[in-house]
């Protein structure tokens, strides 16, 4: 049997099985993985029981299995066919979710995994819990088809990709990296070789603090005076100031940084903490935040700094803080009392992912999408994924999933039709990336 006929066998096992993949990814979508990070709630916190669920499923498949944590409490699990490290592949899938949200204006439970309408509705359908399954059912079309594979396949359920991508970092420390992966973000079927980095970066502006009853003092002009009380410096106006002109950068990077495979302005700049006042503790936020009675003299504000995949990481933090030294300079205050830089806030830092658009995963993959009667589209991730992390540790990563809606949102859920297609185009890939024992 050669490779062809062995795709042609082992999809003709999917379409045999197709409730496979729709009954794994229900089961997964009933068990709550909420990230405790987000939600402490042991309902919803049940990752444990989870993997323990998906390592079953994987030893009647002749995987070998092992979980250990991560994160207290919190198991990455990784199932093995041993073969040759030289053709070795991972196929990858996180296993904890976001907050369901308001549950009164979902359509279907959000744990319930109801199937209707040909989709499975719930929390982790489409991100992506259906993608992990998927992954398990091409391995076990590969299995239940007879085929050997020459190269070694591990497959990894990981935990907290939501909040950083520690789980992923987790098991790529202990060594537990191959030549490529595929992740299986829902991707709407194109395929993703490509997806921008991401820096959290910390800002802080300090200023004078001073009562705010003379608050005039640091406005207006002044006559001399042995009474006159030193003028305060409100580092919330200053900070206000510098997201407008990061604003501008922003707009700037979007209009001259390019990539073939996303869309313009993916180089974002967000803001999404601002927290201003008095003093400054250890953990690099002000003391007092509950007496507008004080001139604040402390600012700090993170953001969110994505990058291109074809850019360095230093050359990006490089121009970030230029940027924030030359604005600094145009204030007489900030002159002489320069905002500090801090990167990779809380720990976090997605690598960027940069696969050739001619690798042979990639090849594979769109034209296995021809084959299905599908347009091959061939794009760059949007958001991050644990990707970054293993293509940051030298693996050729490829980013591709099954289509739905509720990314984040209420009624989220996962397409059964494009469930089954990713499932055929991961199983042609591991095929010919892997190769098959004649």
């Amino acid at each position: 049997m050669d490779v062809k006929q062995a795709i042609e066998a082992v999809w003709a096992r999917l379409d045999a099985d197709r409730a496979f993949v729709v009954e794994l990814t229900r089961a997964l979508v009933r068990i709550p993985t909420v990230n405790p990070k987000f939600v402490v709630d042991a309902a919803l916190n049940r990752e444990p029981e989870h993997q323990a669920h998906l390592a079953g499923v994987l030893r009647e498949l002749g995987f070998r299995t092992e979980t250990a944590d991560a994160l207290p409490g919190r198991p990455n699990l990784y199932g093995r066919w041993d073969g040759e490290p030289e053709r070795s592949l991972i196929l990858c899938g996180h296993v904890d979710v976001v907050p369901e949200g308001e549950r009164a204006l979902w359509s279907h439970e959000p744990f319930g995994a109801a199937l209707a309408d040909g989709k499975i509705w719930g929390r982790g359908a489409l991100d992506m819990k259906g993608g992990l399954a998927a992954c398990v059912a091409a391995a076990k079309a590969i299995r239940d088809a007879g085929i050997v594979l020459v190269g070694r396949l591990d497959i990894h359920a990981v935990v907290d990709e939501e909040a950083g991508g520690f789980g992923a970092l987790a098991l790529i420390e202990k060594g537990q990296l191959a030549t490529a992966a595929i992740v299986a973000e829902a991707t709407w079927g194109a395929v993703n070789p490509a997806e921008g980095g991401l820096d959290w970066v910390r800002v802080t502006i300090r200023g004078k603090s001073a009562h705010a009853g003379w608050r005039y003092n640091a406005i207006y002009p002044q006559a001399p005076s042995n009474t006159r009380p030193q003028p305060g410096v409100n580092a919330l106006e200053k900070g206000v100031k510098f997201i407008a002109a990061v604003q501008e950068l922003e707009r700037d990077w979007g209009r001259r940084k390019h990539h073939a495979l996303l869309p313009p302005g993916i180089t974002t700049i967000n803001p999404g903490v601002m927290i201003a006042g008095a003093g400054i503790g250890e953990d690099g936020r002000p003391l007092v935040l509950s007496n507008p009675a004080i001139i604040p003299d402390t600012c700090v504000m993170e953001f969110d700094l994505k990058y291109l995949p074809d850019e360095r990481l230093d050359e990006v933090r490089q121009e970030f803080e230029s940027f924030v030294h030359h604005w600094a300079a145009t204030d007489s205050w900030l002159r002489e009392h320069p905002p500090t830089v801090e990167w990779e806030v809380g720990g976090l830092r997605f690598p960027p992912v940069s696969t050739p658009s001619d690798h042979p995963l990639v090849r594979s993959m769109l034209a296995s999408r021809s084959r299905l009667g599908r347009e091959p589209e061939l794009g760059g991730y949007i958001a991050v994924s644990d990707a970054a992390h293993y293509a940051g540790a030298g693996c050729h990563c490829v980013i591709h999933g099954p289509s739905g809606d509720g990314y984040h949102a209420i009624d989220e859920h996962v397409e059964v039709e494009s469930l089954i297609e990713c499932t055929k185009v991961i199983a042609a890939a591991t095929l010919e990336w892997c190769g098959i024992k004649e």
